[in-house]
């Protein structure tokens, strides 16, 4: 469970004409939590409170804690509406969860020893195919993020889901599915303009050759 804690209050008030004055009069945002043995229930939130919980990675991606007129709830992100013009959250819904409550979610990838790799070191550049993994584990489980080392990958290596060592009790969702979806996660080659050169070298060489 990460660290963030969010305030809100029960939402008596339903509709649109409801919703818009909550955002443009008390800056505030509509949502619900579903889930769980209870009733959905709708709440609203502070616009500024939100936006702020938004700068953390963890936000998207770990259990959080809302409390709702004193009474707290264990709840991940499910769904976050924007504005398509303006800097507004529209809507926002929760999921109650529990401890054993097995969730999917979409965890963000840290590459670590990038700079260091061996193909970099080789003058490679390395590629990123997924910035995110959908995974699979019980809410107590939940990482912030997957940590990606990419220490051993050389020169026109291919890294792939299955090369990737999860916490425990996380599964990956796409390999769920089978081998044929063990989709490539980060590589390194050459930059184009050396393998240009390169080709251009073998090329003239050739020509020196024939002649």
């Amino acid at each position: 469970m990460s660290d963030i804690k969010l305030n809100a209050n029960v939402r008596s008030d339903e509709g649109k004409g409801a919703s818009r004055r909550l955002r443009r009069l008390e800056g505030r945002v509509p949502g619900i939590i579903y889930g769980g043995k209870a009733e959905p229930q709708s709440i609203s939130l502070l616009q500024k409170d939100l936006f702020k919980a938004l700068e953390s990675e963890a936000f998207f991606s770990s259990v959080l804690t809302v409390d709702v007129d004193g009474k707290s709830e264990s709840v991940i992100l499910r769904d976050l509406q924007r504005h398509p013009a303006k800097e507004m959250l529209l809507h926002i819904d929760f999921q109650r969860v529990s401890a054993d409550t097995k969730v999917h979610i979409k965890a963000p990838l840290h590459f670590l020893n990038e700079d260091s790799c061996k193909g970099v070191k080789a003058g490679g550049i390395v590629s990123h195919t997924l910035t995110e993994l959908e995974i699979s584990a019980p809410a107590s489980k939940l990482p912030e993020f997957i940590e990606v080392d990419l220490a051993d990958l050389e020169m026109d290596a291919v890294l792939h889901i299955s090369d990737i060592k999860l916490p425990a009790g996380v599964e990956s969702v796409d390999l769920s599915h089978g081998e044929d979806h063990d989709l490539v996660v980060a590589s390194v080659h050459k930059p184009r303009g050396a393998v240009e050169a390169e080709a251009a070298e073998g090329e003239e060489a050739e020509g020196g050759e024939a002649e």
